[in-house]
Formats: structure tokens, C-alpha cells, sequence
């Protein structure tokens, strides 16, 4: 049995540094926290140069009897990942400095973030739903950090149908574990294709459902508008991002290692998920005037177009590398618009951002390559992860998909044009709300975040070799 340890320095990483900053944080005075912030980005730091590593050195291997697989999946996504903690980091400097309890913030987004590090890799449905626990309860208390009403009403919102639809999924691997006499996928793809139908339907429906409620798709999505309103923007911009990554990866991988040869139809259950995610979320979109039930929405719709690629999972080689793609491309530019949020912690609805463009050029710029962007427009990254998505599901023979999902593109520019209109609005005067500015940290991060979205597209040769590459067994 390989027990490399090794092949986990990045979730190590960010376990130790959350062990050492909670007992470091317990002595030093409250002026002093911001230690623990920088602890969090030194683990995060290390996690990337080792993941390089692995990278460049094709070092790919499963650990502790195949239960994690260290391949190229699990290295994009550790890039992605840890990438998006530190822009988060980034981000939640200002507004959790000083807090009385800015340690707790720090350790609870290291332990989420290891969680779904754990996520990525999980080669095992006992595995998986370690992690799932992992990244989803420090989550439901970062959610509630302000400890305000509409907090605190959205972390019970999100506890509960985590709660529920964690249980689901316990339940779900229970089943496929009787049919299959195991719970690695390798064991798993050989039992299956001879196991009752109606079993693996239900234990497979049962798994699936945890992992669409990480994801936000349809229909366990009724937790993200409230949470993204109700915790504080850095929170949001984590839960709007971070839980997808784990959560589409564990997906794919569950889908293509354990599921190939199954007689259940999941491609279409996943095609029609996708079909409606993508297109109740840009509806719902359409009518939102608060910008962060705006982002809630959108994200949702984003969704639906990366489930676009676990339907033809096991239908054609472009898959894996579109969702990775559009993954790393979806977190830098979704990020970079949450960064903007919350420089400008007053502006709350679409009007308040009237005539930023004239006083703050640097942040409106941003709004539009984040923005535009989000739509899928060149030379941004999400462009070249939704023109992959699109060709991977035509391949995989989805051809009427992706045409509802050009369609829900086009759509989408109408609510994006609308945050972007009042933006450079020229005839009257700028509203109070956008000159208090929170601090540089958060106006880094969103030009940092704008940059890394269109370097992705820029680069998008560079990005797909490295995102080339098979899952380990």
C-alpha cells in the first residue's frame, strides 16, 4: 500500500496551518491576528510550488490503497483551488482585520479549503463523503461570521439542506456499496454493470445529490441566493466558487471511474440537470436589482453549463479538459467581480454603481473584462472554457445542449449589460455608496483577478496542454 505522504503536501499544508494558527491565534493580542493570514498564504504558496512540481515531474500515484488518486484532474484542481484562497485571502484582509474573531475566519478557510482539495482527488465514495463533510461544515459557520440576521438565517438555510442532502449521500454510498461490495471506484466500475438496475439508479441519484448541492445546480440551489446575500462578500465570493471546483471535479471523477459500464442512463440525467440549471438561473437573473443576488444567479447558470461536461464524461477525450478549463477560467473571473463587491461594501444594488466609471476607472474596468467575461466574450478566459465545453458536448453527441446553452448565453448578456450600463453613466451625479472605498487589499485582488482571467484566455494553448492528461485507476 503506497502511504506517500508526500503526494499531500497541499492538503497537509492547509490542515497545519489551520492546527498552528488556531493555537497560535489563542495568545496573540487581537492587533496581532493578521499573523494567522499570513500563515494561510504561506501554506497556500506551498501547496502551489509542490503541485508545480508534481506537475512538471509527471509524478502522478494513488495513496492509501487507491483512495486519493494524485493525477492531472487533482493537480489542476489543487492550481485552481489554492489560487482562489489566496485572492480570497486577499480580499478578506480588510474586512475581517481586528475582528474579535479574525483567527477563527482564518482556520475555518483553510480546514474548507482542505476539504476540497480532498474533494478533487477522492478515489473512494467512503473518501468522498469525508471530504464533502470537510469542506462543507467550517463552511456553515463562515457563512454566519457576521452573526447578523440575514447571516445567520442564510448558514441555517445552508446547514440544513447540507445537512439533508449529506445524509442523502450517505445514504447513496450505503447502496452502491451493497451492489458493489466496496467503495473504490476501480472495484466499483467492474461490480456495477452486473448489479440490479434500480439500486445503482438509487445509490448513484443519492451521491449525486451532495455533490449537486456543492455544486449549487438544480435542484438543490435554494441556498445560494440567500448566502450570498446575507454573508459578507469575501464569504460569498468563497461559496460562489471554491464548493464548485470540489464538487464538479469529485463528479467527473466519480462518473468516469466508477460509472462507465453502467446500464443507467446518467449522461441524460446529467443533460437535462444542466438544461434547466443554466436556464432557470439566467431567468431568475434577469429581474434581480441587488448585485449580489445578481452574482447568486449567475453563478447558478454557470453551473449549468460545466455540467455540461460530466454529461459526456465517458462520451468523448475533450471532457476533462474543458471542465478544468472553464473551471479555472470560471474562479478568476467570478472572483475578480466579488472583489469589486467588496471594495465597495455600500453599493449594494445596480444604481448604486452609477458613474464609477468617471471616479473609479481602475475597478469599473475590471467589471467589464470580469463581467463580459462571465458571458464568455474573447479574450477572456471563460470564453475558451465555454467554446471547449460546447465542442466537448456536441462530441459527446449532446448536439441540442449546446444550442440551448448558446442560447443562455446570449441571454445572459442582457443582466450583465445591465450592472455595466449605470457603470458609465455620465448625466448624473455619483451615488455616496461607491466613493467609500474598504481599503487597497480588495482593489488588488479584483485587478490581480482580472489579469489571471485574461491571461487564461490569452494563454489558452498552455492552459489545455496542462489540462490534458488521464485519470489515475
Amino acid at each position: 500500500m503506497n502511504e506517500n505522504l508526500t503526494a499531500l503536501v497541499p492538503e497537509l499544508g492547509l490542515l497545519g496551518a489551520a492546527v498552528i494558527g488556531l493555537l497560535s491565534g489563542s495568545w496573540l493580542p487581537r492587533r496581532r491576528q493578521w499573523a494567522i493570514a499570513v500563515l494561510a498564504v504561506a501554506a497556500c504558496v506551498a501547496g502551489l510550488v509542490a503541485t508545480a512540481a508534481t506537475l512538471a515531474t509527471d509524478r502522478e500515484q494513488t495513496v492509501f490503497s487507491h483512495a486519493f488518486a494524485v493525477d492531472t484532474a487533482t493537480g489542476v484542481g489543487r492550481l485552481v483551488v489554492l489560487t482562489a484562497l489566496l485572492l480570497i485571502t486577499g480580499m478578506s484582509t480588510e474586512t475581517v482585520r481586528g475582528h474579535a474573531r479574525e483567527t477563527e475566519y482564518w482556520v475555518l478557510l483553510l480546514m474548507t479549503g482542505a476539504g476540497t482539495l480532498a474533494l478533487i482527488g477522492a478515489n473512494d465514495l467512503l473518501m468522498l463523503f469525508a471530504a464533502y463533510l470537510l469542506a462543507s461544515i467550517p463552511a456553515y459557520a463562515l457563512a454566519a461570521f457576521a452573526k447578523d440576521a440575514s447571516g445567520t438565517e442564510a448558514a441555517l438555510k445552508y446547514y440544513l439542506m447540507g445537512a439533508l442532502l449529506g445524509t442523502t449521500m450517505l445514504a447513496g454510498t450505503a447502496v452502491l456499496y451493497a451492489v458493489g461490495h466496496g467503495t473504490l471506484y476501480r472495484g466499483l466500475n467492474a461490480a456495477l454493470p452486473t448489479a440490479p438496475y434500480g439500486l445503482v439508479a438509487v445509490g448513484l441519484v443519492g451521491v449525486l445529490a451532495g455533490l449537486v448541492f456543492k455544486a449549487g445546480a438544480v435542484p438543490a440551489h435554494f441556498w445560494v441566493p440567500d448566502v450570498t446575500e446575507g454573508a459578507p462578500a469575501p464569504v460569498a465570493a468563497y461559496v460562489t466558487t471554491l464548493p464548485k471546483v470540489g464538487g464538479l471535479i469529485a463528479g467527473y471523477r466519480l462518473l468516469h471511474q466508477a460509472l462507465p459500464g453502467s446500464d443507467v442512463n446518467w449522461p441524460l440525467l446529467l443533460a437535462i440537470l444542466a438544461a434547466v440549471t443554466m436556464t432557470l438561473g439566467n431567468f431568475a437573473a434577469f429581474f434581480q436589482r441587488s448585485v449580489t443576488r445578481l452574482l447568486a444567479y449567475s453563478t447558478i447558470s454557470q453551473v449549468g453549463y460545466l455540467l455540461m461536461a460530466l454529461a459526456v464524461a465517458t462520451r468523448t477525450d475533450l471532457a476533462q479538459r474543458s471542465l478544468l478549463c472553464y473551471l479555472a477560467a470560471y474562479a478568476a473571473t467570478n472572483l475578480g467581480v466579488f472583489a469589486v463587491v467588496t471594495e465597495l461594501p455600500h453599493a449594494r444594488s445596480l444604481d448604486d454603481y452609477r458613474g464609477l466609471g468617471r471616479h473609479r476607472p481602475g475597478l469599473a474596468a475590471v467589471l467589464v473584462v470580469c463581467l463580459l467575461g462571465l458571458v464568455g466574450t474573447p479574450p477572456t478566459g471563460v470564453f475558451l472554457g465555454k467554446l471547449e465545453v460546447f465542442t466537448a458536448t456536441i462530441d459527446g453527441g449532446y448536439t441540442w445542449l449546446a444550442v440551448l446553452a448558446v442560447a443562455n448565453t446570449v441571454a445572459s448578456l442582457f443582466y450583465y449589460l445591465r450592472w455595466l450600463a449605470p457603470v458609465f453613466t455620465t448625466t448624473a451625479p455619483a451615488p455616496a455608496a461607491t466613493q467609500v472605498a474598504l481599503g487597497r487589499w480588495a482593489a488588488v485582488t479584483a485587478y490581480a483577478a482580472a489579469v489571471l482571467s485574461l491571461a487564461l484566455g490569452i494563454a489558452g494553448q498552455t492552459v489545455l496542454t496542462l489540462t490534458d492528461g488521464p485519470l489515475l485507476p
